[in-house]
């Protein structure tokens, strides 16, 4: 495992910061990955972080309209027309778990909840919580926004060792 590990370091370094960046933009777009797992591989592919955070943030929000305008149909629909609707039961379970705790401080509460950077938050999460709790895209996709810079911010210092911390 360390020689895959240490032959995967080597080659992510080996690539020009172009292809670094579209890759981490590609990586944070992976639901549960997002920019938590794409930030940390930026930074062992040795791409600067005024670097890694744009394509991060980029590509973490690149789905969010999309689930805030589809999420409840498209779940409707995988569980009517798929084998995957239990799958689709269990997301929405998972997100109306957390839905009080957001609506009871609406766009602060979405964007503290978003910016969080642990398992079970991110924008996925985010943005399917306000398509489940019906708020309109010019309220949810700021909120999810400056929560996806804020994890971004959090995860970055973290994985660069800005502030003296990690790195």
């Amino acid at each position: 495992m360390t020689e895959f590990l240490s032959s995967l370091t080597e080659y992510l370094q080996g690539l020009d910061n172009l292809y670094k960046a579209m890759m981490t933009f590609l990586i944070s777009i992976v639901p549960v990955i997002e920019l938590r797992g794409a930030i940390p591989v930026a930074r062992v592919a040795e791409l600067p972080w005024f670097a890694a955070l744009p394509a991060a943030v980029l590509g973490n929000m690149l789905p969010v309209p999309f689930i805030i305008i589809f999420g409840r149909r498209f779940f409707a629909w995988l569980r009517k027309h798929t084998p995957f609707g239990k799958l689709a039961d269990r997301l929405e379970t998972r997100a109306e778990k957390k839905i009080d705790t957001v609506r009871k401080y609406q766009f602060f509460g979405l964007m503290i909840f978003v910016a969080i950077p642990l398992p079970g938050t991110g924008a996925w999460t985010g943005a399917l919580i306000a398509a489940m709790m019906n708020l309109r895209m010019r309220t949810a996709f700021p909120s999810i926004l400056l929560g996806v810079i804020g994890a971004g911010l959090i995860v970055g210092a973290v994985s660069y060792g800005l502030f003296g911390l990690g790195g």
